[in-house]
């Protein structure tokens, strides 16, 4: 019995199986793998996250600095970057509706746009890495290489810089002072009413006693990298170092694809192929980016 030939577009291939574009079918497979190694590296995050919670930093105590504004600002210059890279997510879907009605004018006013806000959300990570690795108000690492920081009786963490200059004279946050292990044990031998504090969940501190047997051996700390971290927990450096590089790099190769696609537009390339199919494409690419990042928000900066 002869057998029936499949002659479905499916499954004989075709220019357009399901009617999609080839370039978009293979940037929907693009951006599934890619979602695939995002959410190993924030499963990792989470499983680490929850391992060392007690010495993990609490994102409103590491994050808190704000261009221009004096004190303590928890999370607000994140939200400000959030806020950002979600409108120019806007933006791109207003390019693509322009490109749709083949207005070229308009699509590139709306990548522009999208471009503008991509280069501030780039900055503005930039600028949020100096400050992290800069350091803040400093840590002390035990010999256990836990990292504790110095707090008053009231619990309210101290910089390395009150604590040798005393309040009156010292800074909050001061990123040009050093200072050497032996100033800071003495200063902290001499000030009866300062004890090290865990930056994990609830702050748990020693007491006076403890504090002055747990400094024996120990190294202060200023800023962060991939060996020291005066925030707390030495993994909490890494992975924010590694998935918010990974996605700042995602971001910045969006912003020069989006640089090409306005060239292309001023040029009147897609104008004359009656198309403007390849700013979908991206635009696509664009969204998965601002997705990607609620995620990242989400665990580093929420939970």
């Amino acid at each position: 019995m002869a057998t029936t030939a499949n002659t479905s577009v499916w499954s004989t291939g075709g220019n357009q199986p399901m009617n999609s574009e080839y370039g978009k079918m293979m940037m929907w497979f693009f951006l599934i793998s890619d979602a695939l190694t995002f959410s190993g590296f924030l499963t990792a995050y989470g499983f680490m996250r929850f391992r060392y919670e007690s010495a993990w930093p609490i994102a409103e105590d590491v994050f808190t600095h704000f261009p221009g504004l004096e004190g303590d600002q928890p999370l607000l210059y994140v939200a400000f970057m959030t806020f950002v890279l979600i409108m120019s997510s806007v933006t791109m879907v207003l390019a693509v509706n322009a490109g749709h009605h083949l207005k070229k004018t308009a699509t590139a006013w709306w990548m522009v746009a999208t471009i503008v806000g991509g280069a501030i959300f780039v900055g503005s990570q930039a600028w949020e890495w100096y400050h992290f690795i800069m350091g803040d108000k400093g840590g002390i690492e035990l010999a256990n290489t836990e990292v504790w920081k110095v707090a008053n009786e009231e619990g309210e963490v101290l910089s390395l810089s009150q604590l040798v200059h005393g309040m009156e004279h010292g800074h909050a946050a001061n990123h040009e002072e050093t200072f050497t292990t032996e100033e800071v044990v003495a200063a902290f031998q001499a000030n009866e009413h300062v004890v090290l504090q865990s930056p994990g969940k609830g702050h748990p501190a020693m007491s006076r006693a403890e504090s002055l047997t747990a400094l024996q051996g120990a190294d202060v700390i200023q800023g962060a990298n991939m060996e020291h971290n005066e925030y707390g927990a030495q993994q909490f450096a890494n992975f924010f170092f590694f998935i918010t590089g990974f996605h700042g790099f995602h971001v910045f190769s969006g912003v020069v694809l989006n640089v090409l696609l306005f060239w292309n537009v001023m040029l009147g390339t897609y104008e004359r192929r009656k198309s403007y199919l390849m700013v979908e494409k991206v635009g696509l690419y664009w969204h998965f980016v601002d997705l990607v990042w609620v995620f990242v928000f989400t665990f580093f900066y929420l939970v």
